[in-house]
């Protein structure tokens, strides 16, 4: 999961710029530019000076998402799973006092010292919203990216992962539209829905479309909650205008929902960790020999790839849930026998899986021949999400004996 380090804070944008256009504000003014009343560059300037490169943001952008790639492991992981709760906590914090302060710059020292001291800590740093709010929205989404992607194939399931890595980048340039309340809440909204999509199947251990429509609801009722705040005993704000902010975010919570009955979100937390077409598989101990033809060249090569039609064939995959999670998944297998027509359904064998280990639930299936042609295996979910895909072509063949290699999984 994100964890707060220089690199991670920098990626998302927590970098107050060396200028910023002109405020009505003298104090805010100096402030934000670093320079002192004396007119030298304070110590704070000095620091940020180097960070305001045009060039910089990509940086560290590039830089953050690379971190998180290498650091973000197992989507199960309560600490993280936690520190994401805190993160969506955060930042519906920062959008309710957004949406009842602004992001104005604070008022004379003479107004302040008659607040309150969280009121007076509230209000100077109320034009840092903005930075805050995108650094905790770039975080999320990068979580979401990486977790995503480990489940997302290029079948329709890639859908809602395009959308996630769109918004992240997008996010790195909607720093100055963030004191929208209607683009903060539907930001909000969609964050809150990736979350929960994949933490209660996590947490309840199990994965079917009523924990789907939970989550849902929970991401529709935190987002009211967030707009209720705002709007509750605030005179500067009308109903008629909580409507309009509410509105997009809860269509966009349905718009997710029907991407679901499509078929189009990945399968979360399930994800293919591995997968191939083999001559023979057999277990020995807590290992499979999977046997398949290699040829010397073919270094990077674990599977076969083409398949003779007259021997009997197996699918193997190790499918990763987690701890506590058992669910039913399919070995789909559908045949192609020119190119000009579509895949068909051959057969669907059910396999049983239980969560938690890391190189995932592994399991085969086989048929014993199969007819030439285009052939693939869809391994799905109950409700028909792919979470992986293997391939072969069948042939007809009248060589030797092919060479076979032994791959221990």
């Amino acid at each position: 999961m994100k964890r707060l380090s220089p690199v991670t804070n920098q990626s998302h944008g927590i970098i107050v710029q060396a200028t910023r256009t002109f405020h009505r504000n003298q104090y805010f003014v100096e402030q934000s530019n670093g320079i002192s009343h004396s007119g030298d560059m304070s110590p704070i300037g000095k620091l940020q000076s180097p960070f305001a490169k045009p060039f910089m943001p990509a940086v560290f952008f590039l830089s953050g998402v690379t971190y998180d790639t290498l650091t973000l492991t197992r989507i199960d992981r309560l600490q993280d799973n936690l520190l994401l709760l805190i993160y969506l906590l955060v930042l519906g914090v920062l959008i309710v006092l957004t949406g009842r302060l602004g992001i104005e710059p604070a008022p004379g020292r003479e107004q302040l010292a008659a607040l309150s001291p969280f009121a007076r800590g509230a209000l100077r740093v109320r034009p840092y919203y903005p930075m805050a709010v995108q650094f905790l929205l770039g975080s999320l989404f990068s979580a979401y990216a990486i977790f995503y992607s480990r489940s997302a194939t290029l079948t329709s399931t890639a859908i809602f992962f395009a959308l996630l890595v769109a918004l992240l980048i997008v996010n790195e340039f909607l720093r100055d539209r963030l004191s929208s309340l209607r683009l903060l809440v539907s930001l909000y909204a969609v964050v809150c829905f990736a979350f929960f999509t994949f933490f209660l199947p996590v947490m309840t251990g199990y994965m079917n479309s009523l924990i789907f429509l939970v989550g849902a609801g929970l991401s529709a009722g935190v987002t009211f909650r967030v707009v209720q705040l705002i709007y509750r005993n605030n005179p500067d704000r009308s109903k008629r205008e909580a409507v309009g902010v509410t509105a997009p975010a809860f269509a966009l919570i349905g718009l997710l929902v029907g991407f679901y009955f499509l078929n189009w979100i990945p399968p979360v937390p399930l994800s293919l960790k591995f997968g191939g077409i083999y001559h023979e598989v057999k277990k020995t101990g807590d290992h499979f020999e999977l046997s398949f033809e290699k040829k010397w060249y073919q270094v990077w090569q674990r599977s076969d790839n083409t398949f003779p039609a007259d021997e009997p064939i197996y699918c193997f995959t190790a499918v990763f849930a987690p701890v506590d999670l058992n669910t039913t998944v399919y070995h789909h297998w559908y045949v192609r026998t020119h190119d000009s027509t579509p895949f068909a359904h051959a057969d669907k064998i059910p396999i049983k899986i239980s969560g938690g280990r890391e190189g995932g639930y592994r399991a085969y299936t086989f048929k014993q021949r199969l007819n030439p042609g285009e052939w693939r295996v869809d391994v799905e979910t109950e409700d028909g999400r792919i979470v992986g895909r293997v391939s072969v072509r069948v042939e007809e063949r009248s060589d030797a004996a092919p060479t076979l290699r032994t791959l221990v999984y």
